[in-house]
């Protein structure tokens, strides 16, 4: 049941939960996303208010459009994407700055120093720089749902897209949180023709480009006396300017010094910048990433210290800081207590574990791989993923090789991607490789829904994200329809079955998909079904470790010295056995395949 409104003065929440609440009591009309850590939660949470019509979105450029078309009919729209999928959004962005809007928009992008899960660490404050757009950055839950209702009003005031940056820290910590009452935009929504200012023909668009202009010059007037931009007052003879998280850390580390706290990141108040640099003795710029801050306060003639003392790589934290710039210290900062590793791994009876074991196989077959949790197939012992860019690359990189290499690379090149990636961004390089005749295999790993951020739904998963039955995208007629010949569908668990697919369609002359279609056990309804776990019968167990090269979780091995292998009955070369956690296996039969004595059957069948 969706939420009317917040009835409690004061919530714990995380900041993509403050977030969500801050864009509710924003007016926010329309909000669509494509899921990635750390933005993911937002429209989890707000879909589940009232008057909000949210969506997942085939991609994050397809996400903005929709924003876009929804501030163009007069009502309040928000964006939200991690930061490698403000690349996606970047052709609509540009223009966007330019186009301005009617009803508010906003787009929250969600940074993660220290890749805890990306592919790079990028810093988009160089996105809002590039597109001449105003950036909020807030450093708690509290300023974050704050800061998404004010963005909205900056971006009616201003007539322009805004975007607010958070990081993996923000948008997962958890913090006391007022609500408040919804807001009302001043924007009557309805259809409104502006095309002098929505339509990009270049004549339109120079003219659009100097109100752009304008608009820069009024958002830096308007920066120096921005309530967010604050001086606090402090000990005069080390000051520090900071934003967002990174604010936190120098006030834990220096709770003393004097601060300019930036709430806007983009434009810079270069008057009030000078004014907090002349009251210090020393001036130190704390960011994470890169130096954003630092540069452009150099370039305004302050002299200042950043990257020289802090890193430019990876996550900050109160201890990084205090030891950077001063490490002798009467008030000392404990070092971050490292946890226990927990190396990653597909979970027990994940369909994609039986088909990269079928890839692993073939040592002189190069997979392109591509964004999902089937990356996890790269580590051992599968090992069986020699790329991996970006969203969709997988399809186009094969292409590439398939080409580069030619009758040398004939079955020697295999793409694989998830259901929910081929739909964000590789349709079009699978078209790519029917237009120009390609021949290397496509393995679409579809297990039913978006996994790797935790089971959200997609266009070919048969359910909206307000868990409305929707059309079930048919990957297999989808490939046909673009020209794809030969298109065949396989059961990933079916190990043997799946391998001679494989071996048939790489040594097809012709470009060719297979679909490795089981779902996910993480799905609630694979959750729901009675699973007979497998179990090892020691007695039959020869210790020849096939099981063990799946790289299941649920399989363990257990080593064996000569003597205690005689002692067992087992024989004295014989290294160790498996056995298997009934607890954690889920019945897949994938490890029982590979036995070749028997040795693992169905715990109800097994002596």
């Amino acid at each position: 049941m969706k939420k009317k409104q917040e009835t409690k003065a004061r919530l714990w929440l995380s900041g993509n939960e403050a977030i969500a609440l801050g864009a509710f009591e924003a007016g926010v009309r329309v909000a669509s996303a494509y899921p990635g850590t750390p933005s993911t939660e937002i429209l989890e949470n707000l879909c589940k208010y009232e008057g909000v019509y949210s969506e997942w979105a085939p991609n994050e450029k397809v996400a903005l459009e929709v924003a876009l078309g929804a501030s163009f009919a007069g009502v309040r729209a928000l964006a939200t994407m991690k930061h490698v999928g403000l690349n996606v959004a970047a052709d609509p962005l540009f223009t966007a700055s330019y186009t301005g809007v009617r009803g508010g928009l906003v787009v929250v992008n969600a940074d993660d120093p220290e890749m805890h899960s990306s592919q790079n660490e990028q810093d988009n404050r160089n996105y809002a720089l590039a597109a001449k757009l105003p950036m909020l950055e807030p450093s708690d839950p509290a300023e974050a749902k704050e800061f998404i209702k004010l963005a909205f009003r900056l971006s009616e005031q201003f007539d322009t897209p805004v975007l607010v940056r958070t990081t993996t820290r923000i948008a997962h910590v958890k913090g006391v949180v007022a609500a408040g009452p919804p807001e009302v935009s001043a924007v009557t929504p309805g259809i409104e023709k502006m095309p002098a200012k929505f339509v990009m023909l270049p004549g339109n668009a120079r003219l659009r480009r100097q109100v752009v202009g304008e608009r820069q010059l009024r958002l830096a007037e308007y920066a120096e006396t921005f309530s967010e931009n604050r001086i606090e007052p402090g000990d005069r003879k080390r000051g520090f300017i900071t934003a967002g998280i990174s604010y936190l850390y120098v006030k834990e580390a220096f709770p003393e010094a004097a601060v300019l706290k930036l709430g806007m990141v983009n434009p810079l108040p270069e008057k009030l910048i000078k004014q907090f640099a002349g009251q210090v003795d020393e001036l130190i710029v704390v960011e994470e990433l890169d130096p954003f801050l630092e540069t452009q306060i150099k370039a305004m003639g302050i002299a200042c210290r950043g990257k020289e003392l802090i890193p430019a790589q990876g996550e900050l934290n109160s201890f990084i800081v205090r030891n950077a710039i001063a490490p002798a210290t009467d008030r000392p900062l404990f070092a971050p207590v490292p946890l226990p590793p927990r190396p990653p791994n597909m979970c027990a009876g994940c369909p994609h574990r039986g088909l990269f074991y079928c890839l692993s196989r073939l040592k002189d077959v190069f997979v392109s791989g591509d964004i999902g949790c089937y990356t996890l197939g790269f580590l051992p012992p599968l090992s069986a993923m020699d790329s991996c860019v970006c969203m969709g690359a997988s399809v186009s990189a094969a292409h590439g090789m398939a080409k580069a290499l030619g009758a040398a690379g004939h079955g020697r090149v295999v793409a694989v991607i998830g259901d929910s990636t081929f739909i964000h961004s590789g349709i079009t390089g699978l078209l790519n490789m029917v237009y120009n005749q390609s021949t290397a295999t496509v393995i679409i790993l579809d297990n039913r829904i978006t996994a790797m951020t935790g089971q959200q739904e997609n266009p070919a998963s048969g359910s909206t994200l307000g868990g409305e039955p929707a059309v079930e995208l048919d990957l297999a007629k989808l490939c046909r329809a673009v020209g794809v010949r030969h298109v065949t569908t396989v059961n990933p668990h079916d190990i043997e079955a799946t391998r001679k697919v494989i071996k048939r369609e790489l040594n097809r002359a012709a470009l060719s998909v297979v679909i490795s279609r089981a779902p996910c056990v993480l799905i609630p309804t694979e959750k729901k079904r009675k699973k007979i776990p497998y179990a090892t019968e020691l007695g039959k167990c020869t210790g020849c470790m096939a099981c063990i090269r799946l790289g299941c979780p649920a399989i363990r091995w257990n080593p064996l010295l000569p003597v205690a292998a005689t002692a067992m009955g087992y024989k004295a070369k014989q290294k160790g056995y498996s056995r298997i956690s009934t607890e954690m296996c889920s019945g897949c039969g994938q490890c029982a395949m590979l036995c070749k004595f028997g040795a693992i059957a169905r715990k109800e069948e097994a002596k």
